[in-house]
């Protein structure tokens, strides 16, 4: 662990207190927030979603959302008053001396422009480089960031390449004018745990490189604990504690604290062997599919039944999220067919019945994209209920009602927000109860709990189980968090380059003999060992080096 007493401070942060519009009254978010960050140091955050980590960390740029403000404390960067500072002056500082890597990379990026035009705005603009310069670069540092192709990846748009490659394409544009801070927002949030090892170790290499010190907000304690010198828990916008990292796994001394280390425990019962004259809820049967002349499946078959959970799993761009689209009918496959209930769905959503549209939900990864932002919770959760169950009126009203209250947001407080209004957890919970509001046969989960801490995600995993055993819903979990997948799931699907490598009965997948690559998958889960990952690269980078 660094010394980083001995570094120069570069922010300082005193007696924060932010502030929330809800209608005509304020509400505190983050309440007497004190904090000190040294130049090349990495400070983590983290706290159950509402906290307040996201808010702090906008605040250490000073900015805030909009709807709030900062209605007390000073904010010192470098010897800036952030608070004092003219728009102007904070413009001239965010992108080349501060920058932010957001938790949701498909809400930030612009779709018209190309990546790479994206990555060189900042750069030019501040006139760190020239455009030939900032293209040179970007390369280099996708590279470093192991996108694929990366000295052409750069010219394709967001649409255009997978979450965990826009993800890690962002963090690369954070880096272009080498910023003495950055505020990491959940940086590997969308992406799977192999490509999240090479993330987590391209930024902590970069930032040691260029002294460069972060602020690092998450719901991962794996993560944090491979990430950060010290950590700062937060609850409710109130500091809990703070400690070096080391002393912090060790020793937490708050309570609360204490049941953040706490393994996940939840695991749900193990059910029956389907039998084997049983009629899947959902059937692929070799599918092939793919945009423009590439085939992104090949051949892929897969059986989901009532009252069960499939997992799928694998490395971003294996094809998970393609499967999805499938079989909701936003891609139609070249080969293959899907059946619901045995009967073969049209492979377009458009000539589907209402009916058969509604049989299958899906929940999206990114609950910023997915949410319309116009729209107040009744109208979201409600739309649903209006077209498929044809309520309106009180029904509709209290249906939107008990659907907040399963989601675990009081509908007096939340049934009248906007997606703006919530956290990132809170706007994912809205993205389930939209999805329960036509009752359907089968949901379709795409990586539903990255964002949310472990104790709202063991809640809303609870939540889902106690809702599949009551409606005999199917499950199709779309993850890359195997501890999901081991409390959640009856049978895994591991994917690698649009092909199942190996599926089975979540008991027998997690026993050896596994296949290589769900070996890698499974020795790429974070460990709560602050030297896990320097290990971990050492390891692989010896048994990959020539002898």
């Amino acid at each position: 662990m660094r010394d980083m007493t001995r570094q120069p401070v570069l922010l300082t942060m005193r007696d924060i207190e932010i502030e929330g519009r809800s209608e005509d009254a304020w509400t505190s978010i983050v309440r007497g927030v004190d904090l000190t960050l040294h130049r090349g140091e990495v400070l983590g955050l983290i706290g159950e979603s509402g906290a307040g980590k996201s808010t702090l960390g906008l605040a250490a740029m000073g900015f805030t959302r909009d709807g709030c403000r900062i209605s007390r404390g000073a904010i010192n960067f470098d010897g800036i008053d952030l608070r004092t500072a003219s728009a102007e002056e904070r413009r001239r500082l965010c992108g080349k001396r501060i920058a932010y890597v957001a938790q949701s990379a498909a809400a930030s990026f612009n779709p018209a422009h190309r990546l790479i035009n994206q990555y060189c705005e900042a750069p030019v603009e501040h006139g760190v480089m020239t455009r030939a310069e900032a293209e040179h670069d970007a390369v280099e540092l996708y590279r470093r960031m192991r996108l694929p192709n990366p000295d052409t990846i750069g010219f394709r748009y967001p649409h255009q390449v997978s979450g965990g490659q826009l993800q890690r394409a962002m963090t690369a544009m954070a880096m272009s004018c080498r910023p003495d801070l950055i505020i990491f927002d959940e940086p590997t949030t969308a992406l799977d745990v192999t490509t999240q090892i090479e993330v987590l170790s391209a930024i902590r290499d970069i930032v040691a490189q260029f002294d460069t010190a972060a602020i690092y907000i998450t719901h991962d304690l794996a993560v944090v604990s491979q990430m950060a010198d010290r950590i700062k828990v937060l609850r409710g916008g109130y500091e809990v504690e703070e400690a070096e990292t080391r002393a912090m796994l060790s020793q937490p001394k708050q309570d609360y604290t204490r049941s953040l280390w706490a393994v996940r425990s939840y695991a749900r019962p193990a059910l029956p062997p389907v039998e084997k004259a049983a009629v899947p809820i959902v059937s692929m049967k070799n599918v092939v599919a793919g945009y423009s002349s590439l085939d992104v499946l090949k051949d892929v078959s897969i059986d989901i039944h009532k009252r069960r959970t499939v997992a799928v799993v694998g490395e971003s761009g294996s094809g998970k999220s393609t499967v999805a689209r499938v079989i909701t009918g936003l891609l139609p496959p070249r080969k293959g067919e899907v059946l619901v209930d045995g009967e073969p769905l049209p492979a377009d959503y458009r000539k589907r019945t209402r009916n058969q549209l509604r049989q299958v939900q899906m929940i999206y990864q990114s609950a910023d994209t997915a949410l319309n932002p116009k729209l107040r919770l009744d109208e979201l959760i409600g739309r649903p209920a209006q077209i498929y169950l044809g309520l309106s009126g009180k029904a509709l009203t209290a249906r939107i009602r008990d659907l907040l209250s399963l989601i675990g947001l009081e509908p007096d407080v939340f049934i009248h927000r906007l997606p703006s209004e919530l956290s990132g957890g809170q706007k994912q919970r809205v993205g389930i109860a939209r999805a329960l509001a036509a009752e359907p046969q089968v949901i379709i989960c795409d990586e539903v709990t990255s964002a949310l801490d472990q104790i709202v995600a063991e809640g809303i995993l609870k939540l889902l189980d106690r809702l599949q055993s009551e409606f005999d819903l199917a499950y199709m979990f779309i993850t890359h968090d195997l501890a999901t997948v081991r409390a959640i799931a009856d049978e895994v699907v591991v994917m690698q380059n649009g092909q199942v490598i190996e599926q089975g009965p979540k008991e027998q997948m997690f026993r050896p003999p596994h296949h290589p690559y769900t070996d890698l998958l499974l020795s790429s889960v974070p460990e709560m060992d602050p030297d896990w990952l320097s290990n971990l690269v050492k390891k692989r980078a010896t048994v990959s080096s020539p002898t």
